[in-house]
């Protein structure tokens, strides 16, 4: 705005052909607004998107560890990563286009102003007028109506985000069953529902902007006739058009910010329920120095209960379950599915929160614990283990960084996966989540995993899932002699093998119905027997 105040009052005032030096003032204000423009406009993007990139880098920072916490989000997979991505986003644009503009229009805005006052004050009434319409009613106005827009734009994102993840991720059991046509059309459905959504709110970014310009050109244009009519001049009628229309230049995206503004507020929103859904367990203010090994653990009368999404009081998960692991020792748990047997692993290693009862670590109740000292205590093989794209040795080193080639060979050795490694090698690269390995190979990685880490109580849930018959009774076999004299809590459904462990826990419906060995389960009637006459005659 100073470099066209300046030269304009240079040009129209140079024609009336005064002495060099009525001009030097002006010409030398006209090089340093030229020169200076470049400069502050290089120093503020650099400076305002440094800014935004910092702000967009800390609140990506604050959601993912508002997600490492044991908690259950209410989103999928692939609404998460939208809002990882696209909505954090919108932070840097809350800064770099509202904020920063907000700014720079009303600094602008405020300096065109004062120059106006002091040619022709009538003129600058015209003006404030003018940028009062399109900095601040325009821009309400574009908010109000894409708001209606923007509420429903984040959510048909993250709902054609999960469509492409499915086609992406479910493309060869879509095909095998038929269903790639049905699931492609519901992608393509969800496709244009966010399409007409987005072409609705860019009509109302057309109109903002069609509706700016024209105030800015009647702006002007007000003012040229003021002035004409109030006598100001050549010189003063030209300084105060042209600064009238540069005035409006960092007004005018203003009306964008106000649709933007819209988005934000609603991308904003969808980030704090993910921050503000409540964690899993509640971690103490002070936490308690944690245990050393050898570990006790005593589980007395735990109760386990599943929030229910419904709101009706659902039946515990476990009902009064009682157990001791001392040193070396190895216990197993058996059930139908649905008995708790893997929530009674996330109990003990404080990823779900008891209703009522204890866990106790050499006397110490884990709930006085921090959660990561108690996962480093007690952990091992879980359900649904994760395998990330990396190489099978980074994958495997995700337990023991610091480990050398020789404990990793054990540790594949004793999982059953030495002959695929020598097949495949170290350095393979591993699909997201698995996706290039059998279900078998899956779980033995993360069995060598585990092993791995070597945790003081190493829990172990369904190691022999997804294995042929004889493979997982080596595994198991193998199992049973590198967990010997170390304390093991095994989630099983192969009773096979189970002759080795010191005592066997049947879990129905979340409670105790049996427990000793298992030369003594078989003898007496219930599940345990059932169980493995059941096995016995499928092995014939």
């Amino acid at each position: 705005m100073g470099l066209i105040a300046a030269a304009a009052w240079l040009i129209t005032r140079a024609a009336q052909q005064p002495e060099l030096a009525a001009l030097s003032v002006a010409i030398v204000a006209t090089r340093a607004f030229a020169t200076g423009k470049g400069v502050f406009r290089y120093a503020e993007r650099l400076t305002g998107h440094e800014v935004a990139l910092r702000a967009q880098a800390g609140t990506r920072e604050r959601l993912y560890e508002s997600l490492v916490a044991p908690r259950q989000p209410r989103q999928g997979g692939a609404d998460l990563l939208s809002r990882m991505v696209d909505d954090t986003e919108a932070v840097q644009d809350l800064l770099v286009r509202c904020l920063l503009p907000a700014a720079a229009a009303a600094i602008t805005g405020l300096a065109a102003v004062v120059v106006g006052l002091t040619i022709l004050p009538v003129a600058a009434l015209a003006l404030v007028a003018g940028l009062v319409l399109a900095g601040v009613l325009l821009p309400a106005g574009t908010a109000a109506a894409a708001r209606r827009w923007a509420a429903r734009i984040a959510p048909a994102r993250a709902a054609l985000a999960g469509r492409v993840a499915d086609l992406v991720h479910g493309s060869a059991d879509l095909a095998a069953y038929g269903a790639d046509d049905e699931a492609l059309a519901k992608a393509l459905a969800a496709d244009e529902s966010l399409a007409a959504l987005e072409r609705r709110q860019a009509r109302v970014h057309a109109a903002a902007l069609a509706g700016g310009t024209l105030i800015q050109g009647l702006t002007v244009a007000a003012v040229v006739l003021l002035a004409q009519a109030a006598g100001a001049g050549s010189v003063g009628t030209a300084v105060l058009a042209l600064t009238s229309l540069v005035a409006f230049e960092p007004v005018l995206p203003l009306a964008a910010a106000g649709e933007r503004m819209a988005g934000i507020t609603a991308a904003l929103r969808r980030l704090r329920e993910v921050r503000s859904a409540a964690p899993a367990v509640t971690e103490p203010a002070a936490p308690a120095p944690s245990p050393q090994a050898p570990l006790t653990v005593e589980i007395d009368d735990l109760v386990v209960r599943h929030t229910a999404r419904d709101g009706d009081h659902p039946r515990p998960a476990l009902d009064g379950v009682s157990l001791r692991l001392t040193p070396g020792r190895r216990v197993a748990v058996v059930g139908p599915s649905g008995a708790g047997k893997s929530t009674l692993l996330a109990a003990l290693m404080r990823l779900v929160e008891p209703e009522s009862g204890t866990i106790r670590i050499n006397g110490s109740a884990i709930g006085e614990l921090a959660g990561d000292d108690v996962r480093a205590l007690m952990t091992g093989l879980t359900q649904d283990p994760y395998i990330f794209r990396a190489s099978l040795r980074d994958n495997l080193r995700l337990a023991g960084p610091e480990a050398g080639e020789e404990e990793l060979n054990r540790a594949v050795r004793d999982a059953r996966l030495d002959g695929w490694v020598a097949r495949t090698g170290w350095d393979a690269e591993l699909g997201e989540d698995g996706r290039t390995v059998s279900g078998g190979q899956l779980q033995r990685l993360a069995l060598a995993r585990a092993l791995l880490y070597g945790p003081p109580v190493l829990l172990l849930d369904e190691p022999a899932e997804a294995l042929d018959e004889e493979t997982a009774d080596r595994l198991m076999s193998d199992l049973l002699d590198v967990t010997r004299d170390r304390t093991t809590l095994l989630v099983t459904h192969r009773l096979k093998g189970l002759e080795g462990v010191d005592e066997i826990v049947v879990l129905e419906e979340g409670r105790v119905t049996q427990r000793g060995r298992h030369d003594e389960l078989v003898s007496v009637p219930g599940y345990y027997r059932d169980l493995w006459e059941s096995e016995v005659l499928t092995r014939r």
